[in-house]
């Protein structure tokens, strides 16, 4: 540990050693964790984003009932976001449009457009710089990455890095679902209530009604007529008295 001049050890550090965890007596330990986690449920409250707040209000739309938790993950170019009402997003999400300091033309369509009674899952990501549409219903998991651009490599010479990325606009169909780990890439156009297994990876026209899986993902199942091809497996579902799914 470092000292200070007069051999002391700084104040944070001496804090830090006199009340360590396993320094601490069972009643000091129950106190300041609950202390800490108070604290951190306040600054969780005060810090969500709601349409009503400052940071709301920077969206060019934010429906009514929606929020992003604190903490957030990195946000901007929110003037060309339109995010509909009850649409939730889990802790550090990233939702960005066009490039850092990038000047928004407030005429244009926006380049981000979530819809309505979505749900975005922890760490995931939304990255547009053309067109992103993800539909009304739309439940997304943890850790998932949608952009509408990726790196081009068309000129041998100069570093990918530096060449200006290629776009295809991109569309989740509504009531879909896409799990864990999922990325989706430029250009691809998910149906209505289409299932996208954890850790996929989508590119391409998805048909409504379908299950995909694998890298790149593929139909593994669908819906035909009145029933799916192949047969869902025998499970059980429990759905509560009352539920309606609204």
């Amino acid at each position: 540990m470092s000292r200070n001049r007069a051999g002391r050890l700084r104040p944070v550090e001496w804090a830090t050693a006199r009340y360590w965890p396993t320094r601490l007596k069972p009643a000091q330990r129950d106190w300041l964790s609950d202390a800490v986690n108070d604290l951190w449920d306040w600054f969780s409250a005060i810090g969500m984003v709601g349409p009503d707040d400052a940071r709301g209000r920077r969206f060019r739309h934010m429906g009514a009932g929606s929020g992003m938790t604190f903490p957030r993950g990195a946000v901007f170019g929110e003037s060309a976001i339109v995010i509909g009402s009850s649409t939730l997003f889990a802790p550090q999400v990233t939702l960005s449009a066009g490039l850092p300091g990038e000047a928004l033309d407030p005429a244009a369509e926006p380049v981000v457009q979530i819809g309505s009674r979505c749900s975005v899952g922890r760490g995931t990501a939304i990255v547009g710089l053309r067109s992103i549409r993800i539909e009304d219903d739309v439940t997304i998991a943890p850790n998932v990455y949608i952009t509408d651009h990726n790196h081009s490599y068309d000129d041998p010479d100069l570093p990918i890095g530096r060449q200006w990325p290629a776009e295809a606009p991109v569309r989740i169909g509504a009531g879909s679902w896409l799990g864990t780990g999922v990325v989706v890439l430029p250009g691809s156009d998910l149906g209505r209530n289409v299932t996208v297994a954890a850790g996929s990876v989508v590119r391409g026209q998805v048909p409504d009604h379908s299950v995909v899986a694998g890298s790149p993902a593929r139909v593994v199942r669908s819906r035909q007529a009145d029933a799916w091809s192949p047969p869902l497996p025998a499970r059980t579902v429990r759905v509560p008295p009352g539920w309606t799914g609204e």
